[in-house]
């Protein structure tokens, strides 16, 4: 039976909060027993990124290692797989091993052709599956394991791609394909054992939040979370900065830049550490619908952010949501420099910033015009800045550009845009992967002589990366 009226939103995060410990406590229930019973044999189970409505954190707690069932599929976007990949990674920190000892994740499920439940299931195209393969490894796993080995001959997916067709000859692309792929990584895996992914810059990713923001009233139903994370996501992606996912109450101080992406519900104490991050010489961007709730969705009486006014420099008096295609704009002066005109759209925070809090950006429309859209305030030895609204994708682009250089962050290798570059690393030794996620070929130019461990040749100068191709290249530390 539906209520008659709409429910108490801090009840229903408190319901939400109840499903997730309950469902933690089934998982910790059945590894405590398979623990007993199967004493040293590691216990997981799949995890699958951004598509439950539990605390994956505390499932990670509960399990020895992370295990993710992979749904990179041929039309996703490689910095949406990678950022996926990259959640997966964090759950456990840089602390968590896998069975084999060594440190990162495994891939349980990992697609080896077409899938089933597309609405058009194409073909996977050449080259595919091993370039998502090493995007996984490339990213801390350290285990992938195909889903099918061999295609059913009956059933719901009997056309879902296998490494083996229906007849197990061994003679089909596929199998090819991760032959040669099984090859490689027979030779690498002397040279990825011990390696680990750094990062210097973090997400934060709250789920109580998420379900703070995830009700039925509320100020703009067009506004979406994990699409706003994504946009921040991209433009570090886009710049090959390394990123983990943490929550707010993690030890922050091991990064550059601290990204908090609309976190809408916020406890003191949380906002005590975010304080402490920046205090201490660390860099923070907090965005709109920020500190609106405390932990009991109560809305604070000292004004928006809840606790971080004094870090931010400033108070949201009011906040403007706008439908989808209405926009106001921004108007940009002093150091930040951008590429384009950027809209203000979704959400507009009406901001007063406090004496000495420098203002970066402002509205062009409307009745706040000239009022504040974005800032940045000194707060101890670090910077905490503001963007009080959300914009297209060019914006983030160019904001990460200039806070880079604000925090010493610099890409891993300088490549065109559309090659994705990730690397692990140990004392002696740093491993760079280049992912060419295009259907074309990529002209890359080397400034310095490289070692390709595939091929055991050097490059130098420029390197066309075929299309779907991968290179990977060692350089030992002194």
């Amino acid at each position: 039976m539906r209520a008659p009226a709409v429910h108490n939103p801090a009840l229903v995060t408190d319901w939400r909060r109840f499903s997730s410990d309950t469902l933690v406590a089934f998982v910790r229930m059945q590894a405590d027993l398979l623990r007993e019973l199967t004493p040293g044999v590691p216990v997981t189970t799949p995890l699958r990124a951004f598509a439950a409505e539990f605390d994956y954190f505390d499932v990670a707690n509960a399990v020895d290692f992370i295990s993710v069932d992979s749904d990179a599929a041929i039309k996703s976007k490689s910095s949406e797989i990678a950022a996926s990949i990259d959640l997966m990674r964090s759950l456990k920190g840089p602390k968590g091993h896998t069975p084999d000892g060594d440190l990162g994740f495994w891939v349980m499920e990992q697609k080896a052709g077409a899938v089933a439940w597309g609405d058009v299931n194409s073909l996977v195209r050449p080259g595919v599956v091993r370039l998502f393969t090493y995007q996984l490894i490339s990213r801390g796993a350290s285990g992938v394991l195909y889903f099918y080995w061999r295609q059913p001959r009956i059933g719901p997916e009997k056309f879902y791609g296998g490494v083996l067709t229906h007849d197990g000859s061994g003679k089909n692309r596929m199998y090819k394909e991760i032959s040669q792929l099984g090859e490689e990584l027979k030779r690498m895996g002397g040279l990825l054992k011990g390696t680990q992914v750094v990062a210097d810059a973090a997400i934060l990713i709250n789920h109580e939040n998420h379900w703070a923001i995830d009700q039925p009233l509320k100020p703009n139903k067009h506004f979406h979370q994990r699409e706003h994370i994504q946009l921040y996501y991209n433009a570090l992606h886009d710049k090959n900065i390394l990123v983990d996912f943490v929550r707010p109450t993690d030890d922050l101080s091991r990064y550059k830049l601290v990204i908090a992406p609309s976190l809408h519900m916020l406890s003191g104490g949380q906002a005590d550490r975010l304080k402490l991050y920046v205090h201490n010489g660390g860099v923070l961007i907090g965005t709109c619908n920020t500190g609106l709730v405390d932990e009991h969705h109560l809305t604070p009486m000292s004004g928006y952010p809840y606790e971080l006014t004094d870090l931010f420099g400033l108070e949201v008096q009011e906040f403007d949501t706008l439908p989808p295609g209405e926009e106001n704009h921004m108007h940009f002066k002093g150091s930040f420099t951008t590429s384009n005109l950027h809209p203000a759209r979704i959400w507009c925070d009406l901001i007063d910033p406090q004496p000495g809090c420098q203002v970066l950006a402002h509205y062009a429309r409307d009745f706040y015009a000239g009022r504040a859209a974005i800032t940045m305030n000194d707060f101890g030895a670090g910077k905490a800045i503001y963007v009080g609204t959300l914009s297209h994708q060019n914006f983030y682009f160019d904001l990460i550009s200039w806070v880079r250089q604000l925090c010493g962050l610099f890409p891993l290798i300088k490549v065109p845009d559309s090659v994705e570059v990730c690397m692990r690393q140990k004392e002696d030794l740093r491993l760079y992967f280049l992912l060419n996620h295009n259907p074309t070929n990529v002209r890359i130019q080397f400034f310095k002589p490289m070692h390709d461990f595939l091929t055991g040749q050097k490059v130098s100068g420029n390197f066309d990366l075929e299309p779907h191709g991968v290179l990977v290249l060692d350089e030992k530390v002194r």
